[in-house]
């Protein structure tokens, strides 16, 4: 089973830059926020908008004038078209469940929460074990909840009740709700599902799909999407650019939708 969120036991580098070592635990998101914003702080040095002097970071913090230049070097360097109307319809005909209002869905989970300290690789491998035991054996998905889950829903046997998008961290929500017809699953998810409070295995009871919104009422809320997802097109190719420029040690920046949002 793939599964995103791995630690890795080299040494976090960009150019001469460490940004964490080998025993400093990571979950790939963090390490792929960490050189992706030192990637852009030596490329905004290099275009004259920041002090050579700035700071490295320190625990993955950069400076403020860093983040203000970086900012400035994203709005010279992305170029972002203005999705036209026909984009925006083919793009609402085939996502019209993201636009739905009033989406519910009734879901239980098993939460292995990253707390300092943690051994995320260890919790990872207990939260697959978890997941390959349930999907193997739904029934026992209340009874693994109550021995394993870390949140107090763990009592009811991980049962969440009915949520909307709005009740869940939004990282969270991506995975359960504004599903197309081929990922709407019903039953326990395929995969982890990772948030900021650790990893989930989910089970989806049922689904309410809210009622559907015709284009012209949630036009401009598709155009956003569509923009949204051209940035992210955009910042990928300007980080390959970059990183083909300063070596990045430790991490794949590949391996996600985008190296800065999640």
């Amino acid at each position: 089973m793939q599964v995103a969120e791995l630690t890795m036991p080299a040494a976090l580098r960009v150019g001469d830059v460490v940004l964490a070592d080998a025993s400093e635990l990571l979950t790939d998101t963090d390490r792929r926020q960490r050189a992706s914003l030192e990637l852009l702080r030596q490329a905004s040095i290099e275009a004259g908008l920041l002090a050579e002097d700035d700071p490295a970071p320190e625990a993955g913090v950069i400076s403020e004038a860093a983040a203000e230049a970086i900012d400035q070097y994203l709005l010279q360097q992305l170029r972002v078209p203005e999705p036209d109307e026909a984009a925006c319809r083919r793009h609402h005909a085939a996502h019209a469940a993201q636009y739905a209002i009033g989406e519910r869905v009734q879901a239980r989970h098993i939460l292995f929460a990253v707390t300092p300290g943690v051994d995320v690789q260890a919790l990872r491998l207990r939260a697959e074990q978890a997941l390959l035991e349930v999907r193997a054996d739904p029934n026992r998905f209340g009874e693994t909840a109550r021995q394993l889950s870390n949140c107090p829903s763990s009592a009811q046997g991980g049962d969440l009740g009915w949520l909307n998008a709005p009740d869940c961290a939004p990282e969270f929500a991506k995975e359960l709700f504004g599903q197309t017809e081929g990922t709407a699953n019903v039953g326990v998810l395929p995969r982890l599902v990772h948030s900021r409070f650790g990893l989930h295995v989910v089970e989806v009871l049922a689904r309410d799909p809210g009622q559907a919104q015709a284009y012209e009422a949630v036009s401009e809320a598709v155009a956003q999407s569509l923009r949204q997802q051209a940035w992210i097109t955009a910042l990928r190719q300007t980080m390959r650019v970059l990183a083909s420029r300063w070596e990045v040690q430790g991490v794949d920046l590949d391996a996600a939708d985008s190296p800065l949002v999640q």
